[in-house]
């Protein structure tokens, strides 16, 4: 299951790389520690695969990088990408890529980092029950957004950061969001996977 996991986030980072050296402009030469733009990506949530969600033994929290109203039905979120999520704008969050030469050089990024921009939609869900929806490979919005133990809420922060060594190895994954729910009550999420092996490490509050 670990090695499972760990696979599944280095293939969801490295196709992240890979549309990101897409969209932007090749430059020949680049400097080393390169620093470009990131957040516009063609992402709804944060639910690229069943080992890769960010859980407790209660509780699973998913972000959202465009407006759920965005997501289209027939969309299976376990894909993770889709260009149609373009014309979703604006984006939830924006942030940066570190380098060492730059997309289309080097595989992956040495840091992608992730603000919310004031207003990031967060899902939380019993973590067992999320575990049952995906079990058949196919989770679309309204599947997900029928579970009985949805709670819906807003992160006022969110941040994420990947930090890479290597050619794909990813040692820390970090995700820190405080935000209120839809029922009044407020969240707090601390999320790391680190060491080779991607330990996970995730405290979901609600007060």
């Amino acid at each position: 299951m670990v090695t499972r996991f760990r696979n599944r986030l280095l293939r969801c980072v490295l196709l992240c790389g890979i549309i990101l050296s897409m969209c932007l402009i090749a430059v020949s030469g680049v400097s080393a520690n390169v620093r470009l733009p990131s957040g516009d990506m063609p992402l709804y949530a944060q639910l690229p695969c069943p080992d890769c969600v960010q859980h407790n033994d209660e509780w699973a929290v998913i972000p959202f990088y465009r407006p759920p109203a965005c997501v289209p039905p027939n969309f299976n979120l376990l894909n993770y990408f889709d260009p149609a999520a373009f014309a979703c704008t604006p984006p939830t969050t924006e942030g940066f890529e570190i380098w060492k030469h730059g997309p289309g050089i080097d595989p992956v990024p040495l840091v992608w980092q992730l603000q919310g921009l004031g207003a990031v939609p967060v899902y939380f869900v019993n973590w067992p029950e999320l575990q049952a929806a995906m079990a058949d490979g196919d989770l679309k919005i309204g599947e997900l957004e029928s579970l009985p133990s949805l709670l819906r809420g807003t992160a006022a922060s969110y941040k994420q950061t990947a930090r890479n060594e290597g050619m794909l190895s990813i040692v820390v994954l970090q995700m820190i969001a405080r935000g209120a729910l839809d029922d009044g009550r407020s969240f707090d999420v601390e999320s790391v996977a680190h060491g080779p092996d991607l330990r996970q490490n995730t405290r979901i509050t609600f007060r």
